[in-house]
This record gives structure tokens, C-alpha cells and sequence, in this order.
């Protein structure tokens, strides 16, 4: 660390996510600065470096995990790299931030827990950003209050304007459902034991090969049915909503009606337009909280068993799609180090 005890950050990867936690780093979180940024395209790994003092680029991970004024890591490269960067920043015990998904399947986040439980304490959070919500946030905190009774039923709702070119029905489940997931298991304590997903008829705003929307049901091992509706061609905006469904009442998130006008004999709010906008303050407390932690020498938020866990379900949820029946999860045991 600096001097001051600023948190030396590298970060890897300046596509969209990545370029935007520079300058989050940059501008908005405190007690951080970016020391590094990686990028297998030297020409934007230099543009992202412009302009921050004592920031070097590099287009090798591990030259940067290795430099003197780097202390941790933020991953926000394509999912199939992460486990190469996540396995070197273990081994040099760097603290880790890492965008979801962890790894894109089971079997590689599972060598990364291997290799997180061989070092012997917790070093990576991953980036499951809904957590730092404040709506989710207190939806979960009511939710473990036990003032509506146990959770019954939980239904998500989950819509983009738009896909992108070559978007496929595993993405659907991979890059869009992966957030349910992660949702379902964190508000309620407990794992999703199976998964099934229905297909209405596809909306005509879909590309041809894309069978958009879909309807995905999880089954978790404390009997709570939660339902997500997965719409990645919506047309009108960027929506994510949640409704908890208790013995003693019910409790919604996601209406986007904190300002409502009324003008011209009409009344009503706006719509974010992509994940961006609408997580925006998610993102900064996310990072916030996890220079906090690091600066104090703990680990907190999601850590490696849950990206593992999310990995295991979309792995069930691609089966449920692509054979049109319930399937189950399978999980290893969950090691001491994560309970």
C-alpha cells in the first residue's frame, strides 16, 4: 500500500465493465487508486491508463499482479479468462474482486475454490452487485427480520430493451438468469436444489434463433418455489423486479416509482435503459465495500462458493432449457471455509 494506505488496485480487463470501474475507482470510491490496468489490446489498456497518475498498462496479467504498487485485483475481463487470472492472484495471496460470472462453469470454479481452500483463507469476492442494492438490501434485511413469516414464493422479473447480435438461449440463463440465482440463494439462506424452464411463444422482436422470452422456475432445498421471467427484447427499457411472497404478507422491489410527475394530463416516471444506469449506486457501494474490507484485511460479500453455486445452477438451467425438463442441481459439499 501507499503512504497514505490507499488500496493499490490492477484491474483487468478495460472492455465496458472494466473501463467503467477505472474511472469509478478514479473519481468516485474512496481510499483506492488504479495502479495498473491490463488489456490483451495494448492500445486500450493505454488509453484506459491515460490520465491517472502512476498508472502503468499492461497486456500480461501476472507482470501486473507482480508489480510493487499493486496490493489487489479487480477482474472485469471475458468470463473464459478468469480463471487463469483468479489462480495467479491466488497464489500471489492478492485480495480479488471479480466480476461475475466467477468462472464459466462448475468444473473451474471448482479448481478455484480447491485453490482458495489450499491458501487457507477467503481472498475473492465476486461481483454479484444486486447484493448492494439498497432496494434488495431491504428486501433482505425484512426478509431475515422473520415480520412476514417465512418466504413462500418469490417471483423475479427481468427485461432489456434489447439482446446483442449472436445473444443465444444459454446467455439467456448464463449472463442474464445468473442474477436470480444469485438473489434467490442470498434473500433466502438456502440453495436451489432444481431448475425447469418453459418457453412461451417467442416475441417477434427476437432474433430468429432466439427463443425470447422464457420462464424459469428454481426449486430450493428450503421448499420455496421462486420463478423468474427472463424478456431480453422487452423494447421499452431496462426492468428488474422482485416480490417476496410470505406467510404473513408480501414485499415488492423493483417499481422504479421513487419520482412520479405529473404533467400535461399524464402522469408516470422513467425506465433505465440498461443494467448500467439502473445499478449504477450498486456498483459504487459494491467496490466501496470491498476497498473497505480489503483495507481492514477481511473478505466480505459473495465469495468463491457462491460463484461456484451459480455456476452449478446455470449449468442445471441450460439442461431444463435445452431438454425441456426439471433438473436437478449438483452441488459438492460446501467446505468450512464457506460456512
Amino acid at each position: 500500500m501507499t503512504q497514505r494506505g490507499a488500496l493499490q488496485v490492477a484491474v483487468i480487463g478495460t472492455g465496458r465493465m472494466g473501463a467503467d470501474h477505472v474511472r469509478r475507482i478514479h473519481e468516485v470510491t474512496s481510499g483506492a487508486r488504479v495502479t495498473a490496468v491490463v488489456d490483451v489490446d495494448p492500445e486500450r489498456a493505454k488509453s484506459a491508463a491515460a490520465g491517472i497518475d502512476g498508472c502503468t498498462a499492461y497486456t500480461e496479467p501476472a507482470a501486473a499482479m507482480a508489480a510493487d504498487d499493486v496490493d489487489a485485483v479487480l477482474i472485469a475481463s471475458p468470463g473464459p479468462a478468469h480463471e487463469a487470472a483468479l489462480l495467479a492472484a491466488l497464489d500471489q495471496d492478492l485480495p480479488v474482486l471479480c466480476e461475475k460470472p466467477l468462472t464459466p462453469d462448475a468444473a473451474s470454479a471448482l479448481r478455484v475454490l480447491e485453490a482458495e481452500q489450499k491458501l487457507g483463507h477467503r481472498r475473492v469476492q465476486v461481483g454479484f452487485m444486486r447484493r448492494y442494492d439498497t432496494e434488495y438490501m431491504k428486501l433482505k434485511a425484512l426478509l431475515d427480520s422473520g415480520q412476514l413469516g417465512r418466504p413462500l414464493m418469490l417471483h423475479n422479473r427481468h427485461r432489456n430493451v434489447a439482446s446483442p447480435p449472436g445473444f443465444t438461449d444459454a446467455m439467456l440463463i448464463n449472463d442474464s438468469v445468473v442474477h436470480e440465482m444469485d438473489v434467490t440463494r442470498w434473500l433466502l439462506g438456502q440453495e436451489i436444489a432444481a431448475v425447469n424452464v418453459l418457453r412461451p411463444r417467442p416475441s417477434d422482436h427476437a432474433a430468429e434463433d432466439l427463443a425470447d422470452p422464457q420462464f424459469a422456475v428454481f426449486e430450493t432445498d428450503g421448499g420455496v418455489l421462486a420463478d423468474v421471467e427472463i424478456f431480453v427484447n422487452c423494447g421499452f427499457g431496462y426492468q428488474v423486479q422482485a416480490e417476496a411472497v410470505c406467510e404473513r404478507g408480501t414485499a415488492r422491489i423493483g417499481d422504479g416509482h421513487a419520482l412520479v410527475t405529473n404533467a400535461a394530463a399524464r402522469w408516470g416516471g422513467t425506465i433505465a435503459q440498461d443494467f448500467v444506469e439502473r445499478f449504477e449506486d450498486a456498483y459504487d457501494r459494491q467496490v466501496q465495500s470491498w476497498v473497505d474490507a480489503t483495507r481492514r484485511g477481511e473478505v466480505t460479500g459473495p465469495d468463491v462458493w457462491d460463484g461456484y453455486a451459480a455456476a452449478a445452477v446455470c449449468e442445471a438451467g441450460v439442461r431444463a432449457q435445452s431438454e425441456g425438463r426439471r433438473t436437478e442441481v449438483e452441488l459438492v459439499r460446501r467446505p468450512a471455509l464457506y460456512r
